[in-house]
């Protein structure tokens, strides 16, 4: 018996991927009759595509667990065994070209690479996207270094942004330390903190946000919470509120789980959108006054951030090789810094020199 789940972005979601992990999850019970077998040579008889190279990184990572134990390569299968194996997802058939293309990195070491990613860069080739990404980048950046195994470096992705979320994203420079990573993610052993603008005044100054997410049922561009769970994915946002603005709110979000456009669609589900988030609703006033003079503040603030604003803050992680913690931070690029300056600037000396009051607030319609 046989049962795997594989996180890696859609070709039909363009590349707008937010805060995926990208890992290989697969589920194995061994037949009544099995006989004894060392359970590498038991997983490549199954996953024939998997080299065993990459099988023995796993034990070696820890990624192979047997009844829940984590096994080395010579452990013996024995029947009944419910056995678990957690890879790296190969990297996809696509012509990586390097490119001269200048990328803010904020870590590196011989296993690992941080970059602080702008607004506008997509992270991998893929559809409509072939060159131009942060990966293109990134293989120019290690076509001068020293081979490993006798292989030339390349990047080792083991999750996304999206193309308009900036900030910190972490690529493994090894296949060992990408094989750990990728356990680390589906573990949830990686602390994740984003910063956000959504549109309105949320009532709590704390919460956690649930609902399975899936693919819309009525635009396949678009992800959308599920409530009942009986489609989708599992996610849970935690959130709290930083600063008030009135119409609306900067917030920081940790992620408990990785699944596409989480924060977006989690926000929006809860009548919330990303401000200026064009895909789910937050690039038009949803709150505020009737007066020509808000009207265009506000699209003085979509000129000055013209994306979705959210920025991925901090990445905290255990270092794959040497164990020692890992913590990155990040500033608000300047869009974001601008943004937030203006509306806190109109909270404190706009808002009440108006003449409408919270009744001429602008009604949210239903996002659908």
């Amino acid at each position: 018996m046989t049962d795997s789940e594989k996180f890696y972005p859609d070709d039909d979601l363009k590349n707008e991927e937010e805060e995926q992990e990208l890992y290989e999850h697969y589920r194995f019970t061994a037949d009544k009759g099995q006989g004894l077998l060392r359970i590498d040579k038991f997983l490549i008889a199954r996953m024939e595509s998997t080299s065993r190279n990459k099988i023995q990184n796993a034990a070696k990572a820890g990624n192979i667990l047997v009844n829940g134990t984590a096994v080395k390569p010579n452990y013996k299968v024995k029947p009944l065994d419910e056995i678990s194996i957690v890879l790296a997802f190969p990297p996809r058939e696509i012509e990586l070209i390097p490119q001269d293309i200048p990328i803010n990195i904020i870590y590196e070491d011989d296993d690992i690479l941080l970059v602080n990613k702008e607004a506008g860069m997509v992270v991998h080739p893929g559809h409509g996207n072939y060159t131009g990404t942060l990966v293109n980048a990134l293989i120019y950046h290690f076509k001068d270094l020293p081979k490993q195994n006798e292989e030339a470096i390349k990047p080792g992705l083991v999750h996304r942004i999206d193309k308009n979320t900036s900030g910190i994203l972490l690529i493994a420079k090894a296949e060992l330390a990408q094989t750990r990573l990728a356990k680390m993610f589906f573990d949830r052993n990686i602390d994740r903190l984003y910063h956000a603008l959504v549109w309105g005044d949320i009532k709590e100054d704390q919460g956690t946000i649930t609902g399975h997410i899936g693919r819309s049922l009525k635009n396949r561009q678009v992800m959308e919470v599920f409530p009942t769970g009986e489609y989708g994915k599992s996610a849970i946002t935690h959130y709290k509120v930083l600063e008030r603005f009135g119409y609306v709110t900067l917030i920081e979000c940790k992620l408990e789980t990785g699944r596409t456009h989480q924060i977006r669609a989690h926000f929006r589900y809860i009548g919330h959108p990303l401000f200026n988030d064009e895909t789910y609703g937050g690039d038009r006033i949803l709150k505020g006054t009737t007066f020509t003079k808000y009207k265009q503040f506000v699209q003085n603030c979509f000129k000055a951030c013209p994306r979705h604003a959210l920025h991925a803050k901090t990445l905290a992680f255990i270092h794959p090789t040497t164990k020692k913690p890992m913590f990155f931070d990040s500033e608000l690029p300047g869009d974001m810094q601008e943004l937030t300056e203006k509306w806190r600037h109109y909270a404190k000396h706009k808002m009440y020199e108006e003449k409408g009051s919270p009744d001429n607030d602008i009604s949210e319609e239903p996002l659908n």
